[in-house]
Order: structure tokens, then C-alpha cells, then sequence
């Protein structure tokens, strides 16, 4: 099992509800937009409950791996990036990308590692935004790249920057990973 990268790891082990989620409320209002939170909870509500709150306040629950006794929990913090304008001109759905799979294309998923352990596409490269700068020689410039992430902001970036490196076939698919219903791999045994 690969081991999944977080910013912030918060012990709420033997807290019982609702302290797990208010100690993951405050903890989250020091990080950064987009950052991972690992919650470790002892308490097995703790999954319904973290799920439901993030939902409700609009960040991202990426998954729960159970490790012994302790649940750990990954939570995203939301960066608001629904509200975001898309600048990137080529751009496409999710039903015209699960078309495209098994064709000689490019899926590059630009989430956070912890984001694409969980669920991903089967095939995509995992490159995260923040590294695709010091990435981008080792997509071929050749073909189509179907840039993704979780709602098409961080794609949209993405697709921008690497039409600046000399990329000609980038599309950004819109909404992504929040919506995708096609198949799907993870990284967590």
C-alpha cells in the first residue's frame, strides 16, 4: 500500500462525537486552501460523521483507510474553485473523455497525491499542479492530453501552462473527478 501524503495530521483518537469534527474544524482553519487534513479517530462514527460534515461544508472527503484500531480519515480542504472563470479555450465533459480511454491519449490528473490514491482513472499520470512546471518533459507533445482534477480549476490552470511549454492537444475536462462516473482505480489496498 503506498502511503498517502497529507499536510496536517490531527489526533482525535478517543475523542468520541463531536469532538473528532471539532477538532477537524479548527485544525482547518489554518491551512491552506486545497491542503489534505489526516484525522485519526479511534471512534467508528467518526467515518458517517467526517463525511457528512465535509459534504455539508463544502470540502472534500478523499477516503478512510483502517489501520488497527485507528481510522484515518482524509479530508481537502475546499479552495472555492466551483466559483473560478475557465480560461482555457478547449475544453470538454466527462462522458466525451470515458470515450476517448483505451485510445492513444493522455490523462493527466493534476490533484493532490492523496486525491488520486483514493480514486483515479485507470491509466492517468498523476502529476499535481503545484509539481507540473518541473514536470511537464516527461508528457510527450505529440498527443491529445486530457487534463483532469476535481472540478476542472486546477485542469484549467494546468492546461494553460503547459499550452505556454509549447503543448498543442490539451483539453480540460470539465466538471472531472467530482462527477465522474466511468471507472475508476485506487491506490489503497
Amino acid at each position: 500500500m503506498n502511503s498517502i501524503e497529507s499536510n496536517f495530521v490531527l489526533d482525535a483518537k478517543g475523542l468520541a462525537c463531536p469532538m473528532p469534527i471539532v477538532k477537524t474544524k479548527k485544525a482547518m482553519k489554518d491551512m491552506e486552501a486545497g491542503h489534505v487534513i489526516e484525522i485519526q479517530a479511534t471512534d467508528k462514527g467518526s467515518k458517517a460523521d467526517l463525511q457528512a460534515w465535509a459534504k455539508s461544508s463544502g470540502h472534500d472527503y478523499l477516503g478512510t483507510i483502517e489501520d488497527g484500531d485507528v481510522l484515518k480519515h482524509f479530508v481537502r480542504k475546499s479552495s472555492g474553485e466551483e466559483a473560478v472563470e475557465r480560461k482555457h479555450e478547449a475544453v470538454t465533459d466527462n462522458e466525451t473523455l470515458a470515450s476517448k480511454l483505451g485510445e492513444d491519449v493522455i490523462v493527466l490528473d493534476v490533484r493532490e497525491k492523496a486525491e488520486y490514491a483514493f480514486k483515479h482513472i485507470p491509466g492517468a499520470i498523476s502529476m499535481p499542479l503545484g509539481d507540473l512546471e518541473n514536470r511537464v518533459e516527461e508528457l510527450n507533445k505529440d498527443k491529445d492530453i486530457y487534463v483532469v482534477c476535481r472540478t476542472g480549476n486546477r485542469s484549467d490552470m494546468a492546461a494553460q501552462m503547459l499550452l505556454e511549454k509549447g503543448f498543442a492537444n490539451v483539453i480540460n475536462v470539465v466538471p472531472g473527478m467530482s462527477e465522474w462516473t466511468g471507472d475508476v482505480e485506487s491506490d489503497i489496498e
